[in-house]
């Protein structure tokens, strides 16, 4: 069956999905997409611009979008030609944290509304992320002051459902390079350069690991879409002989293979619906050091629990020079949560994403 598939913000986790679900789906999805840019522009004007880009709607069995973009506004200049519709959220406007100084604009917490009221199915990257929007959506519509419909919270939740991305790596057993033991263990961040993946606390944590004299590397990765925040320049000269790549490595391969030289992935964020950076650091071989919240229990097996994930910013610090001196005492633990990640391969995933095409498709 042929399937649009719009994306208004093609970039980061957004594209790896998109790239993915259309590389291993058995139907056929054409791909409309725009820059990963002035997000706030792309949920107020997206669906203007897509309307006009597609000759004849009806023609296609199913509309697959994600959320940055107003499905009602589209539905609304489409009109019966509009097909059914399958919204994906990868994150929302009503859980997401503000950046420093910025206050709430709440029509983008309604655009999230009325695109779910729009679609005809919803589903959520983690069970973390769907249970914050619905305690929030609730939170939400009591804010009204008046003429409050709470209505909307059961209408939108008895059409939405938990269905993890898929990670563009091959099912199977792992592909492990042995640790490095005649260099430093190599520390590797590989989140946007932002606000709400916490870089302070992370580079705090590095500070007092040089000043207690342990030894390490550090690999800088992950795309950075404004300027870059002031954290990386002061880790640029504070970590200088320790920093073996600074910045956005834009080939796949390249970026692969600095995971699989890694010996731990650490993250320190704010937010985080799903993790694929974390999930694909894994599944190469790095050790995971990861705050216990937002989705992380969920992609780390319950028995690695207390291994893998910390409470406080003591925690990660004694976890984390664990992991640096004594990496072999996690070297088995290692290898099992890379087997563990196969479940979230295209491979392993895309049945589920096919069978909902077409339970949309036969709606």
């Amino acid at each position: 069956m042929k399937f649009l598939f719009l994306e208004p913000f093609y970039g980061g986790s957004h594209r790896d999905f998109a790239d993915g679900l259309l590389s291993h789906s058995s139907h056929h999805l054409q791909l409309l997409t725009l820059p990963a840019r002035f997000w706030k522009w792309r949920m107020r004007g997206a669906a203007l611009h897509f309307a006009r880009k597609v000759d004849n709607p009806a023609a296609y069995a199913g509309l697959l979008l994600t959320d940055l973009m107003s499905l009602a506004d589209l539905r609304a200049i489409w009109g019966d030609a509009c097909p059914k519709a399958l919204v994906y959220f990868h994150e929302n406007q009503l859980s997401y944290p503000l950046p420093p100084g910025e206050r709430l604009d709440y029509q983008f917490g309604f655009t999230n509304i009325t695109t779910a009221l729009a679609a005809q199915r919803i589903l959520f990257n983690s069970q973390s992320h769907m249970e914050a929007f619905f305690e929030l959506l609730s939170h939400f519509i009591k804010m009204m002051p008046e003429y409050r419909t709470p209505w909307v919270v059961t209408e939108i939740r008895s059409k939405a459902a938990l269905l993890y991305p898929g990670c563009r790596y091959p099912a199977g057993p792992p592909d492990l390079q042995p640790w490095d033991y005649s260099r430093p263990p190599l520390i590797i961040w590989n989140h946007r350069w932002e606000f709400d993946k916490d870089p302070q606390m992370f580079f705090c944590t590095l500070s007092a690991l040089q000043d207690s004299g342990i030894e390490f590397r550090l690999a800088l990765l992950g795309e950075n879409f404004q300027t870059v925040p002031r954290e990386f320049l002061e880790a640029r000269e504070k970590f200088d002989g320790r920093i073996v790549q600074y910045g956005y490595v834009s080939s796949k391969s390249e970026y692969i293979n600095w995971l699989k030289k890694g010996t731990v992935v650490v993250s320190t964020a704010l937010q985080e619906n799903f993790g694929i950076s974390v999930v694909e650091a894994i599944r190469y071989g790095c050790y995971p050091v990861l705050p216990n919240r937002l989705s992380y229990p969920e992609l780390i097996p319950r028995r690695f629990h207390r291994q893998c994930l910390y409470s406080s910013e003591q925690d990660l610090l004694n976890l984390l020079a664990a992991v640096l001196q004594q990496p072999t005492s996690f070297e088995q633990a290692r290898k099992s949560l890379a087997s563990h990640m196969e479940r979230f391969s295209w491979q392993s995933m895309i049945e589920h994403y096919d069978a909902e095409l077409e339970k949309l498709a036969a709606a």
